[in-house]
């Protein structure tokens, strides 16, 4: 018997609302396939494994493809070793995700 092709238990990289696509900041990046809300709360975009020295993260597809801007869209919230991505206003349909972060480094976690 094959297996189904949809389920909803089916492992999904990023959440419905979000896609990637060729960004103008730097290769790929992370975009709104729909409106998101201000404060609408992704799943996790790290996993810290050694303390915030950045030298210990885990990127998921959410932190791997979203780009720095120095004025962002989104926020690190952190909740013991998982950092997830959170909007800081509405975002519009086709508009980039952003963080300010610099290498190997997310800038003022939870500000």
């Amino acid at each position: 018997m094959p297996f189904p092709m949809k389920s909803k238990n089916t492992y999904r990289p990023l959440p419905d609302e979000l896609t990637i696509k060729k960004s103008k900041i730097n290769g790929l990046g992370l975009f709104a396939a729909k409106d998101i809300p201000r404060s609408r709360v992704f799943g996790p975009s790290h996993h810290n494994l050694r303390g915030y020295d950045g030298l210990g993260l885990i990127r998921t597809p959410l932190g791997g493809f979203i780009n720095h801007n120095p004025k962002p869209n989104c926020r690190i919230i952190t909740h013991s070793s998982i950092w997830s991505i959170k909007t800081t206003k509405k975002i519009a349909k086709g508009e980039e995700l952003t963080l300010k972060y610099g290498t190997y480094k997310i800038l003022n976690p939870n500000v």
